[in-house]
């Protein structure tokens, strides 16, 4: 199991955040791994929502299926699956003096073979959340 955390600190206030971040639809912008992302149900954005993501790692494309799992007013939770992993991207929004944090908790665990390649692909992750930052944090301070 791999594991990524990062915070990101904007002078967006918070419920702005949580009401962009809590439509999966937008990592495109804020995912520098994210190729695509579209939501494949329709209604109001609930627990339960859907998202099919396109994302590129170490090359290569893969597909995994999001479910938003948690949407409270300062936490959201996606979880996103396929036959290799399960990733779920955790999400704490909280505010004061006038700024916001985001702190962004990542965990990927792998199935099968695929859980011999963890020890490898630490540095890899490590790597996205570092990119991650930069890209979050000016979409988030454009809101």
């Amino acid at each position: 199991m791999v594991h990524v955390h990062r915070t990101i600190t904007v002078r967006t206030p918070a419920q702005t955040v949580v009401g962009y971040l809590r439509d999966f639809a937008h990592a495109e912008s804020w995912d520098p791994g994210t190729v695509s992302c579209t939501r494949t149900d329709t209604g109001p954005i609930a627990v339960g929502s859907r998202w099919h993501n396109v994302s590129e790692f170490r090359g290569k494309k893969t597909e995994l299926t999001y479910r938003l799992d948690r949407l409270e007013p300062d936490r959201i939770v996606f979880v996103g699956s396929n036959k290799t992993a399960t990733s779920t991207d955790d999400l704490t929004i909280s505010e004061a003096d006038g700024t916001t944090t985001v702190s962004y908790h990542a965990t990927i665990e792998f199935h099968g073979l695929a859980k011999l390649a963890d020890p490898f692909l630490k540095r890899q992750f490590e790597k996205m959340g570092d990119e991650l930052v930069p890209a979050m944090k000016a979409t988030l301070e454009a809101l």
